[in-house]
């Protein structure tokens, strides 16, 4: 049935974030993914990127009302997405909060967070735009928060992404394109923050050529 629905999106000309063949399978992997790192109903969950809601989607159904909050400064793909996509009256019942900024503002909610997560977000993010979403993170987490994104590693024959702005089809652009950052930037700038990195490996939670990554903070040392 949802893949249905998003055979519906396209007939609108949406952008569905990634091959409709796998629309459903993508959307439910991430919510796998977060279940494997403690995600439960009572969550508080911020999609970074939530596009036309292929996550969302997912997450608004599993978690209790108020607990889902998407930023997309797409406005049509995420409208678009809440009318082929939810079911009638799903939102009055959930309640989720949506936001259109595009400069990675967490705080416009007014809310803390206990799950962050950004699917194939950093393939197109520069590393300015990646700094602000630790700092969000770093401002806006719950006690115990994690954050999970996709990226694609940089290898030495496929360069670490250099350049300052966002690459890819967005609210401003009908542009492909992917970038790849080094893991090793990734570890230093999260350890800037006080923040530890790990990849999230094992096929369960793969889809594609990108891999997940775990965020959160340092665990205190106690006496």
């Amino acid at each position: 049935m949802l893949q249905e629905r998003a055979n519906k999106l396209k007939a609108e000309g949406a952008f569905l974030g990634g091959p409709i063949e796998v629309f459903e399978t993508a959307g439910r992997k991430v919510l796998i993914t977060l279940l494997s790192v403690g995600l439960s109903p009572e969550s508080r969950v911020l999609d970074i990127g939530c596009g036309c809601l292929r996550c969302g989607y997912w997450l608004i159904h599993f978690l209790d009302k108020g607990c889902y909050f998407g930023i997309e400064p797409n406005i049509d793909m995420l409208n678009t997405g809440r009318k082929y996509l939810l079911e009638a009256q799903l939102e009055e019942i959930k309640s989720p909060s949506y936001d259109s900024n595009s400069v990675f503002d967490f705080t416009v909610f007014n809310e803390k967070f206990d799950f962050f997560v950004a699917r194939s977000i950093w393939t197109h993010a520069s590393k300015q735009q990646i700094k602000i979403m630790l700092d969000g993170f770093v401002s806006t987490a719950n006690a115990g928060g994690i954050f999970i994104t996709s990226y694609i590693r940089a290898i030495p024959l496929l360069n670490d992404y250099k350049g300052a702005n966002w690459v890819g089809k967005s609210h401003e652009s009908n542009t492909r394109g992917v970038i790849r950052h080094n893991l090793g930037w990734i570890k230093t700038v999260c350890a800037e923050r006080g923040l530890i990195v790990n990849e999230i490996k094992g096929e369960a939670y793969d889809f594609g050529h990108q891999t997940w990554l775990r965020i959160k903070h340092k665990p205190t040392v106690t006496d």
